[in-house]
């Protein structure tokens, strides 16, 4: 590829929307800072240039291994074995590597090669054959350093892909479940439109037609006429709102009916026609109206017609001849209904007189009241008021909000004992108000936002779960293996280091005990054995003696300073020990 255009490509993806939050701006601007500055200290022997060239490739290689992290990783553990000076740059792209490199064999081949320049940066084999002792520390220095960090930060991104698959195959499965409950909502709406049709549809067809023949009958007297034809007219407005009914339940769902095919929604503005129906039929009915008039949300809107549609017709059941007074107040921020009567008018509590039997009543209209004021944010108050009569007054807000019960269901179950979804005993899909969001081919996108569903997202998320959980044994198998094996490694290290140097240090007393003079294989028997673990020291000695042979050793008394170490010398000529010291030294 083309080095301009693998630069610019590079340059792209960093600057990548997203890529730069906050949190990341401060914790790579410290990591810059940390790794230049321990480059530029490291080559400030070498000259002011020198320092500012590793400070800038420091940083360089720090900020790039978050698009190229093999590159970066690469260079690290390249420029560490070198010089010393970039050493804080190998568990940061470990770290990176481990996590961004997703191909387990590339994880290899790349920390295979890293270490391979960092272990020729510190043997540096091509001047002889390196020192065991070096090689030794280089594995151990790139197992800690670098090794280490990359398992990590593998192991926190597999774990977060897991989490992902996991959320989003869960985000599928709700939404399948949500598509079958909006399939038995269907077939429930269609059993009861079908219902509503057969039996209520004949009633009132029945009614019509008896009503318009008893119309013509020249025994009525006008007046009698007039009532037999407000009932045909009632049971023809009933029959067309029961027609309406149907076309809603016979509706797809409720996205899926056109603006223009929908009925009108009756409103606030129906409600002087209510009184009017209700004064027709003979009732008292006296209608107020205070406050300046606002515009309600259409749910809201319409939730104010059903009030007094329901209180009406309960008053006109129950309390037949009592004066009724509709009250509509628009105060500051909400609309109050009130629906109020004065009881049944008759003599200690007899119904009035024409009342007839007892009427009917299912229940569940002021049920069905309350839940409407709940579902746009509003209240519901019922009971009997201090003249024996009865108050219905709800409290609608103009900017209606959708609620939702509190076992999650955006709608009570219906009175013959069906659920939202329209089966018996079927669970509702849990929604809370943080989830107030439409549903369906137009509903979110699998990872909770805006868009379309993807109806291809199962087959594909199923493959993601399984790659991330069906093969996670061999993960496990390369993860846990290699930490076993970098623990050995450090284990074994440090047993054969605690080993060396019990093995290898002198005692005051010994040392002591050796004079010059003695016999140089006398001397020589009663030393430990030479310790690979004081080659590192090149602090300075005192003077040997001309043409002498000096042995080191360390003594079992050190300082507490870590950077010094007490050593003790011997220096033989012509076979006898012509020199002894006993000096600190750093390393």
């Amino acid at each position: 590829m083309n080095p301009g255009r693998q630069a610019y490509d590079t340059w792209r993806r960093l600057t990548a929307d997203g890529m730069w939050s906050g949190r990341r701006i401060v914790g790579e601007t410290l990591a810059v800072i940390a790794a230049g500055a321990v480059a530029a200290v490291a080559l400030s022997g070498a000259g002011a240039a020198a320092a500012g060239l590793g400070a800038v490739a420091a940083a360089a290689v720090c900020v790039v291994r978050r698009v190229l992290p093999a590159t970066a990783l690469v260079a690290a553990c390249g420029l560490s074995g070198l010089w010393g000076g970039f050493w804080l740059l190998m568990p940061l792209a470990g770290w990176s590597a481990g996590g961004r490199i997703r191909a387990a064999p590339r994880v290899v081949l790349a920390f295979t090669g890293a270490f391979a320049l960092h272990w020729a940066g510190v043997t540096a084999p091509w001047r002889g054959a390196p020192d065991p002792q070096e090689l030794l520390l280089a594995t151990v220095g790139f197992v800690t350093t670098t090794v280490l960090p990359g398992l990590v930060g593998r192991y926190r991104a597999q774990r977060r892909a897991l989490l992902v698959a996991l959320h989003e195959h869960n985000e599928q499965l709700l939404r399948e479940r949500e598509m079958i409950a909006a399939h038995w909502r269907l077939r429930e709406r269609q059993r009861i439109a079908e219902d509503m049709h057969d039996s209520l549809g004949h009633r009132l067809a029945l009614l019509t037609v008896q009503t318009g023949a008893l119309e013509v009958d020249s025994g009525l007297s006008d007046d009698q006429r007039d009532r037999v034809r407000e009932l045909r007219e009632a049971a023809a407005e009933a029959m067309r709102e029961l027609r309406e009914a149907v076309g809603v339940l016979h509706a797809d769902g409720a996205g899926d009916t056109a603006p223009s095919a929908r009925p009108p929604a009756r409103g606030v503005a129906g409600v002087e026609e209510l009184v009017v129906e209700a004064r027709r039929a003979g009732a008292a009915v006296e209608l107020r109206r205070t406050g300046e008039s606002r515009a309600l949300e259409p749910a809201a809107d319409h939730a104010a017609y059903r009030i007094v549609q329901e209180a009406l017709t309960n008053a006109l059941k129950h309390a037949p001849g009592a004066a009724l007074t509709v009250e509509l107040r628009f105060e500051p921020d909400a609309l109050v209904v009130e629906v109020a009567d004065e009881g049944a008018v008759g003599a200690e509590g007899a119904p009035a007189p024409g009342a007839g039997p007892a009427a009917v009543s299912g229940g569940q209209g002021l049920v069905g009241l309350r839940e409407r004021a709940r579902l746009v944010g509003g209240l519901l108050h019922t009971g009997p008021t201090a003249g024996g009569g009865f108050r219905v007054a709800g409290i609608l807000p103009y900017d209606s909000a959708p609620r939702y019960a509190p076992d999650g269901r955006d709608s009570p179950a219906s009175p013959d004992g069906c659920t939202e979804e329209g089966r018996p005993g079927a669970a509702a899909p849990s929604r809370g108000p943080a989830d107030d969001r439409p549903r369906g081919p137009g509903g979110p996108s699998g990872r909770g936002g805006s868009g379309t569903v993807d109806w291809q997202a199962p087959q594909r998320r199923q493959r993601e779960l399984d790659t991330a959980v069906g093969r996670t044994w061999r993960g496990v198998v390369l993860g846990g293996g290699t930490a076993a094996v970098c623990a050995g490694v450090l284990v074994g290290f440090g047993l054969w280091a605690l080993r060396e140097w019990e093995s290898s240090v002198l005692s005051p007393g010994a040392y002591a005990a050796v004079e010059v003079g003695d016999d140089e294989a006398s001397v020589r028997a009663g030393l430990p054995e030479e310790s690979l673990l004081l080659a590192d020291v090149d602090g300075p000695e005192p003077p040997r003696p001309e043409g002498a042979r000096c042995l080191v050793r360390a003594s079992t008394e050190q300082p507490d300073d870590p950077d010094l170490v007490a050593l003790f010398r011997f220096c033989f000529a012509d076979g006898v020990l012509v020199a002894k010291d006993a000096y600190t030294t750093g390393w």
